[in-house]
């Protein structure tokens, strides 16, 4: 760190890697505690390495310095992370001297063993633009997956039987990879894609989260929450409720037949499917007291998901972590229709489907833990 680096740090404006302090206490518990936590929510965030430059006025930058007797050192605050964070931090400490002014630079770097938590409390910490918050359960799962290759989609669903595993399905799939599925190697293949789970204390074979969803139709056995809940409130032909359960696949299949049986034979429903396929696709399986559901109505009509997507940036234009990637990568593999191989963005389709009838509105909802998308309702094209 030198000082061109630091006044290049002193242009930008605090967030998710960069903080400004004035000073840090210490000597007391509670500026330690506040320490830990601020380094811990730093090296959570994405963004690479990040820095806490101390003597530095937050709101204005002004440099004002350490002040005189106060002595921090490397070894010190290596000492707070270590007894403090699980696993302890990389870090270290530059002191700079600028205009007889002392400046300290704590660099956190971007380890490979995230998340990190506080042992005190067992928090995990994270950053949300200049301030720091407790990382939210899907902020944790994508933090594992990512640095502990672990996935929801391949965890195993306890008591339940790889004899819901359709082999019709697992062929498929292996087929369109150019592999042909045998008795010899079957079991060899659904254990490596993580189809099945073996655990090889007891030699017992279990179906993944994952394995269930794409490949078996009776998943609802284990699974209750897989299910697509449709309310028709137009249609006096038609139930009012709807039920769709099954592999993902068939799923979408039988939503589609249910949605064009619902609407009026010239309104966009493919715009209204493509909204129910990403919900199939990036909802959080998770969440096992929460189903998708679509309500119709003549004044909207509405596809909710459970999980809120997770901001990967803060831009005008933000970018959304994708969830459940092993997912995606079967149905692409699988679905002999296209629906998810198409290019583009499924908002931008979804607005291009209606954009001659109305808005549609995407609602990413921290509160609600939920993704919802409002269509204009039939009303609205009866009038165009």
């Amino acid at each position: 760190m030198d000082k061109k680096k630091l006044f290049k740090l002193l242009r930008c404006e605090e967030g998710p890697k960069l903080d400004f302090k004035q000073m840090i206490e210490l000597n007391m518990e509670s500026g330690k505690k506040e320490l830990a936590k601020d380094i811990c929510a730093i090296a959570n965030s994405n963004g690479g390495r990040g820095y806490i430059v101390i003597g530095v006025e937050d709101k204005t930058k002004k440099l004002v310095g350490i002040k005189s007797g106060v002595n921090i050192s490397e070894e010190q605050i290596q000492q707070i992370i270590t007894s403090r964070c699980d696993p302890p931090i990389p870090i270290s400490l530059e002191i700079l001297n600028i205009d007889n002014l002392t400046i300290g630079v704590i660099v956190i770097y971007d380890g490979k063993q995230k998340p990190y938590q506080l042992r005190e409390n067992g928090a995990f910490y994270i950053r949300r633009g200049s301030t720091t918050d407790i990382m939210r359960k899907q902020e944790l799962i994508e933090a594992f997956e990512e640095n502990l290759n672990l996935t929801a989609e391949t965890c195993p669903i306890m008591n339940s039987s790889i004899k819901s595993i359709d082999r019709e399905l697992v062929t498929l799939y292996f087929k369109n990879k150019n592999i042909e599925l045998t008795s010899e190697n079957e079991r060899f293949l659904l254990q490596n894609s993580s189809i099945i789970f073996t655990d090889i204390n007891y030699g017992i074979e279990k179906c993944t989260l994952g394995g269930l969803l794409v490949f078996s139709s009776i998943n609802s056995i284990y699974l209750p929450h897989n299910m697509i809940r449709i309310i028709n409130k137009i249609n006096t032909k038609v139930k009012d409720m709807i039920i769709i359960q099954g592999s993902l696949l068939e799923m979408l299949d039988k939503a589609e037949i249910a949605i064009k049986d619902i609407l009026p034979n010239e309104y966009p429903y493919k715009g209204v499917m493509e909204g129910i396929k990403n919900a199939v696709l990036y909802r959080d399986y998770t969440q096992v007291d929460r189903v998708i559901e679509v309500v119709i109505t003549q004044s909207s009509i509405s596809v909710v998901s459970p999980g809120q997507l997770i901001k990967k940036n803060r831009n005008e234009i933000p970018s959304y972590a994708r969830r459940n990637m092993w997912i995606y990568e079967k149905l692409v593999t699988m679905d002999e229709k296209g629906r998810f191989s198409r290019s583009g963005n499924g908002m931008f389709r979804m607005k291009k489907a209606f954009k001659s009838i109305g808005k549609v509105l995407f609602i990413n909802s921290q509160i609600q833990d939920s993704v919802k998308v409002i269509f204009p309702g039939v009303k609205a094209y009866s009038k165009k």
